[in-house]
Order: structure tokens, then C-alpha cells, then sequence
């Protein structure tokens, strides 16, 4: 593609969530969420291949449907109340209807469906733009309109999500879905506390963006697109087993880890709020997360596959795929533990 055509493309990537979490017009973060779908199709197929082709198209069009649906709610409250902002005396419908659309473009379930198929059809960098940096727009405007959300279909919502993406994931064994599957659970544990306490939202997805991106520059380096090529990490480049070992337990929220912090926070938030039916569900629920994280660690590190005895022996370590971004992503989101009280503060 054109070195020209590139930049801009990368551009409006940018610039689209900028205006949604900028602005507190609907309309312009309408134009923004827009900008931004228009904006990634492109890096989707730049690679010409059927499954890059399929998977843009069954995700242009779930987006297109979820803007529609924004865009009619939108449209609604400026009939009602004569105003393009947001107010906390939003009609139910309009509420109702922004959040299913919200829902949609971020994966939740039960509007899951196209977020795995969507990610395993791209290449891994596209990926990484799809799991990550795609999510600040339409989380922004959950933060912007927390005090507008039912929490009812809000609750009913971040429970379907945690449960399909634990229990989905406990059948994959291609990287990309695993992580697509790991995205739907942890944007239900985001959208479970975004009405009681919206800066944990916040918090949670900063924290889920910086364990993401070293995952994702790990598989991407070495070429890991299953479980099955993950086990041959040990003689690639054995001293990244235990730091995606430790990447994928913090992932999985085990403490003392840092992927623990957003949950411990959000357990306790929700107890306070006398939602302990949800708190005490939603943390049996991410055991299983726990559980397949775990199996892909015991599939990379503590076994070791039938090779041809040439590749035992031989160490394939390329000096120029390291980088300092990984490593220093790493620890961030493995030991930034200690100062819970210092970030909330």
C-alpha cells in the first residue's frame, strides 16, 4: 500500500477516538466511532487474502449496524429533548438503545459472535489495533453516560460476557481467538462496575491494554499462532517462557500480579454496593480464565513436544527481534501491584 495512503489511514485511526473521548456531543462521537471503522477496514485487507476479506466484511457490517442503531438513539434523544448532549434524564429507549449498540461494537455477549471470527482472519497487528485501541471509543462513551445506564441489562450484560468468554476459550487452541475470547471477559468485568464507580472502568482497561501488548508482540515476533507453535518457544528463545508464563497469570488475575489489582478493586466496589450475588459469581466465573491460561503455561513450559533431535539441540535466537517495548511492558503488568493505593489516589 502507499506509503501516503498509510499515514493517512493511521491518521483517522487516531484522530476518531480522539474526538469520541474529547468531545460531549453525541453527534460528533458518532463521527468519531466512524471515522475510526472507516479507518481500520483498510489495514485489514492489506493483505489480500479470503479470510482477511471475511473477516473485514462480517466486521464492517456488525459495526455498521451497531452505528445505525447509535445513530437512531441519537436522533431520538434530540427529538425529546431538543439537545445533541447527554443528560441524566435520558429517555429509557434512548439509553436502552445506545447500550445495546455499545455492546455490539465492543464484543460483549451475547453480540459476541464476530469478535473471534473477526480477529483469527487478520494478521496479528491488526489484531493488537482490534483488541486494544479500538475499545477506547465506545468505552468512552459508556464512562460519559454511566450515569444514564440500566443496571440491570448493564449487570445481565458483563455476566453473559464473563461466562462465553470463559468458557469459550476453554476450546481454543489458535492464539488469536484465545485472546479474542480473553477480551469478551475482561470488557464484562469493565461494563459490570462502569455504573458504580466508572474510574475503575478506566483503571481496568489501561490495565488490560498493557497486558495485552506484550502478548501480542510475543506471538507476533515468534510466529505463534497455536498452542502447538507456542511449544517450541523453550528452544527459539527459552528466557520469554517465564515472562509470558507470568504475563498470562496476571492476565488471568492471579495475585500478586498486576491483573489482579482491577479485579480485587472491582469485587470490593461491588460488595459495597450490595451486589454480592454478581461479586461472588463473577470471580467463580473467572477461575476458569485462570484455568486456560494455565493450560497453555503447562503446554509451553512444562512439556515438551516430540521434535527431531537437530531442533533439540539447536537454539534459533534472533538478536534483532528483541526490543526494550516488551520488557518494560512486562513489568508493568506484572508488578505494579504495590501501588494500588497510589493509582487510585
Amino acid at each position: 500500500m502507499n506509503s501516503l495512503a498509510m499515514m493517512l489511514i493511521y491518521l483517522t485511526l487516531v484522530l476518531g477516538p480522539a474526538i469520541t473521548m474529547t468531545s460531549n456531543n453525541m453527534f460528533i462521537m458518532w463521527v468519531g466511532l466512524e471515522m475510526n471503522l472507516m479507518s481500520i477496514i483498510p489495514l485489514m485487507i492489506s493483505k489480500y487474502h479470503p479470510r482477511s476479506t471475511e473477516a473485514a466484511s462480517k466486521y464492517f457490517i456488525t459495526q455498521s449496524t451497531a452505528s445505525m442503531i447509535l445513530l437512531l438513539a441519537i436522533i431520538i434523544n434530540f427529538e425529546q429533548s431538543n439537545t445533541w448532549y447527554m443528560h441524566p434524564q435520558m429517555n429509557y429507549l434512548t439509553s436502552t438503545l445506545m447500550m445495546i449498540a455499545l455492546a455490539i461494537k465492543l464484543g460483549l455477549a451475547p453480540f459476541h459472535s464476530w469478535l473471534p471470527e473477526v480477529t483469527q482472519g487478520i494478521n496479528i497487528s491488526t489484531g493488537l489495533i482490534l483488541l486494544t485501541w479500538q475499545k477506547l471509543a465506545p468505552m468512552s462513551m459508556l464512562y460519559q453516560m454511566h450515569e444514564c445506564l440500566n443496571q440491570y441489562i448493564m449487570i445481565t450484560l458483563a455476566l453473559i460476557s464473563i461466562m462465553v468468554g470463559a468458557w469459550s476459550g476453554l476450546n481454543q487452541t489458535q492464539t488469536r481467538k484465545i485472546m479474542a475470547y480473553s477480551s469478551i471477559s475482561h470488557m464484562g468485568w469493565m461494563v459490570c462496575i462502569c455504573m458504580y464507580n466508572p474510574n475503575l472502568t478506566i483503571l481496568n482497561l489501561m490495565i488490560y491494554i498493557i497486558m495485552t501488548i506484550p502478548l501480542f508482540m510475543i506471538i507476533k515476533t515468534h510466529s505463534m499462532t497455536s498452542i502447538n507453535s507456542m511449544s517450541l518457544m523453550w528452544n527459539k528463545t527459552p528466557m520469554f517462557l517465564p515472562l509470558m508464563s507470568t504475563i498470562l497469570l496476571s492476565t488471568g488475575g492471579l495475585p500478586p500480579l498486576t491483573g489482579f489489582m482491577p479485579k480485587w478493586l472491582i469485587i470490593n466496589e461491588l460488595l459495597k454496593n450490595n451486589c454480592t450475588a454478581v461479586a461472588t459469581t463473577i470471580t467463580m466465573i473467572s477461575l476458569i480464565n485462570l484455568f486456560f491460561y494455565t493450560r497453555i503455561i503447562y503446554s509451553t513450559s512444562l512439556t515438551v513436544f516430540p521434535t527431531n533431535n537437530n531442533s533439540k539441540t539447536t537454539q534459533f535466537i534472533d538478536k534483532k527481534k528483541h526490543n526494550i517495548i516488551t520488557p518494560t511492558l512486562a513489568i508493568l503488568s506484572t508488578m505494579t501491584l504495590p501501588i494500588t493505593s497510589l493509582m487510585l489516589y
